[in-house]
């Protein structure tokens, strides 16, 4: 059957009756606008009545008599004094549209994507915070996770900031291996890629997680406002430490947290160790203490590598020397021996004399040294004597001798190092990325943050003697040579750089007349 079409009103007529929806909808946004302030006042007045109300509700019987005494005669002044009604009105407007303003609603707790993401965490947290003797357990498959989390905090991409976990008082948060599965599970849990910080309070079974910010990179090499004695290795969080210096900073001054190496006869960790990978920072930071230590001292450098990185640093005044090669190595380190044996026996002569030590007893020598692994394998395939034996001198008595040794390594490498080394360089610092297991094979413990994959040159962990390990971010002190550096880091380091010294020939001797 064919079907017939509609009335003509009919079909004209939804048309219409949309349109008129639609221009009915229009007015009455338009309405809305127009009307908006009286709007406001109007549900402000409400409120204000509404509280009133409310007030005047709780005020006890008998002191409702003066109240009302007190609000009459306070109405009879606005009236007599001059403009008293209009100021009064306008006061009361004022106040109806402040009290009737439209709020943003403030979110008192997380939406369903983070409320998904707590649960998860807490279910998670189950098989390490529970045991089945329990008979309250605090975590508990399909448990509250509001329970064990007092708090937390998110970013606007919804990732976990930082979050308070309460966990049972049987847990053995004194072992550093179940503390450990914990940390790595929240890391896992809460995403990579940044670092954490966990804060373990055993006595109230609290855990603290949260997010550190990144250490700025930003920091070139300046001189910083120290002592004799104290070299900045770098920079660290404000809370890590309870001393700032000024640093320039983009042009602008500010107070930064250093991490501060003492050096000397009073220095409970006398020599550095240094471990890295390739592009890690570390040869970065000897030359940031080769800089450091031109200001009061004498340097001698042993580039094991011999790629050329402190050619900056060649012939300045301080500078003693600076060998890439075996045999240089071994003459220059053969000296340092004898000069801190010189120091010792020099010292000791004055003290038993009623003297105070030489002058040249106390001026620190630094020795560093850049990859020895590279001459220990060439010395070995040539039958010389290791260049690290002959460190065993100043490791054990540099301290005395205000003699100070810095050695920087790789870590495919570190078992090349000797145990006078190893001993004797109780300062460490670990820099680029690492696991765990290389930091605590360095350091001796584990850091307190989780290492992160990715992470610019310079930034890593220190830890002095059996101190707290600091993350740490050294000062941008790159080779003012290489074509790849900014400008602005190049001349900060070439505005460090002693004088040259001057090279004078010595005239030959004049040749001694033959006896006639």
């Amino acid at each position: 059957m064919a079907r017939r079409p509609l009335p003509r009103i009919l079909s004209s007529g939804s048309a219409q009756l949309a349109r008129s929806r639609e221009i009915a909808r229009t007015a009455a946004d338009s309405a809305t606008d127009v009307l908006h302030p009286l709007i406001t006042i109007t549900r402000g007045l409400r409120q204000l009545a509404a509280t009133a109300a409310r007030r005047w509700a709780a005020t006890p019987k008998e002191r409702r008599g003066p109240a009302l005494f007190l609000i009459v005669g306070c109405g009879l002044v606005v009236v007599l004094i001059p403009y008293g009604p209009l100021v009064a009105l306008i006061s009361v407007m004022a106040a109806a549209a402040w009290k009737g303003r439209v709020r943003t609603p403030v979110r008192t707790g997380p939406d369903e994507a983070e409320t998904g993401r707590l649960q998860a965490l807490y279910e998670a947290l189950v098989p390490y915070f529970s045991v089945a003797e329990d008979p309250a357990p605090l975590f508990a498959h399909g448990g509250e996770w509001s329970k064990a989390f007092s708090g937390y905090e998110f970013d606007g991409n919804g990732r976990l900031t930082r979050l308070s976990v309460k966990y049972p008082a049987y847990f053995t948060d004194g072992e550093s291996e179940s503390r450990a599965r914990i940390e790595k599970l929240l890391h896992a849990k809460s995403g990579r890629g940044r670092e954490y910080l966990f804060s373990w309070d055993e006595e109230g079974n609290q855990l603290v997680m949260s997010v550190l910010p990144a250490l700025p990179t930003s920091i070139a090499a300046q001189r910083f406002v120290t002592v004799p004695g104290e070299t900045v290795l770098g920079f660290t969080d404000a809370d890590a430490v309870q001393r700032t210096v000024p640093v320039m900073e983009g042009g602008e001054t500010r107070d930064a947290p250093p991490v501060v190496w003492r050096t000397g006869p009073r220095s409970t960790e006398p020599h550095l160790l240094v471990v890295g990978e390739p592009g890690s920072g570390a040869t970065t930071l000897l030359r940031s203490i080769a800089l450091q230590a031109l200001q009061h001292g004498d340097v001698l450098i042993i580039e094991g590598s011999g790629t050329g990185e402190y050619a900056c640093l060649t012939g300045r005044t301080g500078v003693l020397a600076l060998e890439c090669g075996l045999a240089g190595a071994l003459a220059a380190l053969e000296w340092a021996a004898h000069e801190t044996e010189r120091r010792l026996i020099a010292a000791n002569r004055a003290r038993q004399a009623g003297h105070p030590a030489p002058e040249d007893t106390k001026r620190p020598l630094w020795i560093l040294l850049d990859r020895p692994s590279i001459l220990g394998h060439l010395a070995a395939a040539d039958g010389h004597t290791d260049p690290q034996q002959l460190l065993q001198v100043p490791l054990r008595h540099g301290r005395a001798a205000h003699v100070t040794v810095v050695v920087a390594e790789q870590f495919d490498s570190l078992d090349a190092l000797t145990e006078a080394v190893r001993t004797h360089t109780r300062a460490r610092a670990v820099l680029g990325p690492a696991t765990f297991e290389q930091v605590e094979s360095v350091l001796g413990v584990e850091p307190h943050t989780t290492p992160t994959t990715e992470v610019p040159s310079g930034r890593g962990y220190a830890r002095l003697g059996t101190g707290s390990v600091l993350r740490l971010q050294v000062p941008a002190t790159p080779d003012p040579y290489d074509e790849t550096t900014s400008e602005a880091h190049r001349q900060a380091v070439l505005d460090l750089l002693p004088e040259r010294l001057e090279r004078v020939e010595a005239a030959a001797p004049d040749p001694v007349p033959a006896e006639g």
